[in-house]
């Protein structure tokens, strides 16, 4: 390998002059110290790179060295339960050696290389394998199991393997002759770059929803497995915490949690809050089944668009083991701002509010990479990625949340007055949409009821409705509307207080099923029923109000056991009650 030396350093920006033995995308060792660094700008004269690490201490004059491959995560067991930081050094074992911050230079491998692991071996010699086959697995946590892959490149007539037994990871396990005779060797393990999707057999159609047990996201604006959510919303508005209810509760295998550019003391808390979970599904630690980028605010800014892609690499290999993987990044805007200052560094041309003009295009690469997949190796995958947007002063016109908005197909939008009203989860009905309705419409009909989104669209057209009557309300307040327009302020209400909201601290309410979500919807449209019905018999707005019936309604959520769907029965007999008696 040729070496070049610094020309010039501006902040994570390093330049060589002169240099012919560069590639764009191409890592690179920085300085005596050997940072990790990346091309980005090749011109005949001048070779721009932006270093992943800080480069306090650099000096003008120390080395670059070519290493001739892009910048890559190593995929094997092992990164499930572990914590990364943007680039994919293991964040517990370096504060094991090094204490807990990170000096510049210190390169550690990402998994752990002396570790045994229990291998079970599912090929014999003479199978012929291809990039993709599965050829070994691994009990790599109570809930995942670790299908050892063959890596891209490779394909053959296997001459040589070992019988199951303990294995490291970088034990060669089978050996590989190609079409040229040559022999290759195979380990557990396998470089991927980051930048770079991992190819699938075909991509297909979403008609699965992404179960959340969160009744205003898989009622009224549910997300598909393998699709695209963008969370946007201000300072304090519930970003980071419905990140973790979606990654504790949602029925996905797999959870990557990308910390980008969050704050330190936040992160600790996320971190320290996985590891007490408990999964409800069986039981065991959630972190089974989680892997953590933790790239806080204080870490060097170029690692923040690393962290993203690293994450969903990751997300990507699990997914082509035949799991289904939710990603959730907290949060984009600060990957955006990464870039608007890498940007400045480099005396490009800023667009709006002066990011550079490639950000629509690097949005839409990151959440390309979601989709319900067929793999390479026959299996069926997903990788959904949801995306935590902080536009500053909780302005969604800002540039970050607008193209965040054309290319994902769930917007959540957050709202500031929601979240200090204690209404959880703080999603704006009124600014919120899914376009997954329509294709997740046979999926619903099938395994729950056709009357799931026939229910859902009743209940947003009384959204709906309230809100344009809010605004006359505001103007005269709500004593002199008609009785018929009292009733859906009134009902609308109990769709608010009753259904849209949620408390997660409370055992009945925290997780609600689908066929639950259904009877709520059932008992809140046959109240309105019935009410519109004895206005219509002449009975009066305030009398039904004085029965309280409105309120035993809301109060559902908490008396209904999840496991007691039949105790609904009751509150459909006692709204005929309390109707009729009405005098």
């Amino acid at each position: 390998m040729n070496t070049n030396s610094i020309y010039s350093i501006n902040g994570p920006v390093v330049t060589v002059k002169n240099a012919t033995d560069f590639s764009m995308m191409e890592m690179v060792l920085v300085g005596d110290k050997k940072l990790m660094g990346e091309v980005i700008k090749l011109t005949s004269e001048k070779t721009t790179i932006q270093v992943y690490e800080s480069t306090t201490s650099l000096k003008v004059g120390e080395p670059v060295i070519a290493t001739g491959n892009p910048i890559s995560m190593t995929l094997g067991p092992g990164i499930l339960q572990n914590i990364f930081d943007g680039i994919g050094r293991p964040l517990k074992a370096i504060s094991e050696q090094f204490g807990a911050f990170i000096t510049s230079g210190v390169h550690m491998d990402s998994l752990d290389s002396d570790k045994e692991w229990d291998v079970e071996i599912t090929r014999k010699i003479k199978d012929e394998i291809h990039f993709g086959d599965i050829f070994a697995k691994i009990q790599e946590t109570d809930l995942i199991e670790h299908r050892i892959m063959v890596p891209q490149g490779v394909s053959g007539v296997i001459t040589e393997i070992k019988p199951s037994g303990k294995y490291r990871i970088k034990d060669v396990i089978a050996k590989i002759k190609d079409d040229n005779g040559e022999i290759q060797e195979l380990t557990m393990i396998q470089r991927w770059p980051i930048k770079t999707p991992r190819p699938v057999s075909r991509r297909l159609q979403i008609t699965i929803p992404l179960i959340t047990g969160q009744r205003v996201i898989d009622t009224l604006f549910p997300i598909a497995k393998g699709g695209t959510a963008g969370v946007p919303g201000g300072f304090g508005t519930g970003k980071t915490m419905m990140q973790h209810q979606l990654a504790k509760w949602c029925d996905a295998d797999m959870i990557v949690y990308i910390g980008c550019g969050e704050r330190g003391n936040e992160m600790t808390q996320v971190l320290e809050e996985f590891a007490e979970l408990m999964d409800p599904k069986t039981n065991k630690p959630l972190s089974n089944r989680t892997v953590f980028i933790a790239n806080t605010s204080n870490m060097p800014v170029a690692a923040r668009e690393a962290s993203i892609y690293t994450g969903v690499t990751i997300a990507e290999y699990y997914r082509d083991m035949g799991y289904h993987v939710a990603v959730m990044a907290d949060s984009t805007s600060r990957w955006a701002e990464a870039l608007r200052e890498i940007s400045g560094r480099l005396e490009e041309m800023p667009a709006e509010e002066g990011f550079p003009a490639y950000l629509p295009s690097r949005i839409s690469q990151f959440y390309e990479r979601a989709g319900y997949m067929e793999t390479i190796n026959k299996q069926i995958g997903s990788v959904s990625i949801i995306g935590a947007v902080s536009p500053q002063g909780a302005d969604f016109s800002e540039p970050v949340t607008q193209n965040t908005k054309r290319f994902v197909r769930c917007f959540w939008a957050l709202d500031k007055q929601l979240a200090y009203a204690r209404h959880y989860e703080a999603i704006n009905w009124n600014l919120s949409y899914s376009e997954y309705v329509g294709d997740l419409e046979k999926w619903y009909n099938k395994q729950v009821d056709i009357r799931f989104l026939q229910n859902r669209k009743k209940l947003m057209k009384l959204l709906t409705e309230e809100n344009k009557l809010m605004e006359i309300v505001k103007l005269i307040g709500s004593d002199v509307l008609p009785d018929d327009q009292r009733i859906v302020l009134e009902i609308s209400r109990v769709i608010r207080v009753g259904f849209l909201q949620q408390n997660a601290f409370h055992k009945e309410d925290v997780y609600v099923p689908l066929q639950k979500q259904l009877r709520m919807m059932d008992v809140i449209l046959y109240l309105y029923q019935k009410s519109v019905t004895a206005l219509k018999e002449g009975k009066a707005f305030s009398l039904i109000q004085k029965t309280n019936i409105f309120e035993k309604v809301i109060k559902m959520k908490y008396d209904v056991p999840n496991n007691k769907l039949e105790m609904f029965d009751d509150y459909f007999a006692l709204i005929d009650e309390t109707i009729y008696h009405i005098r």
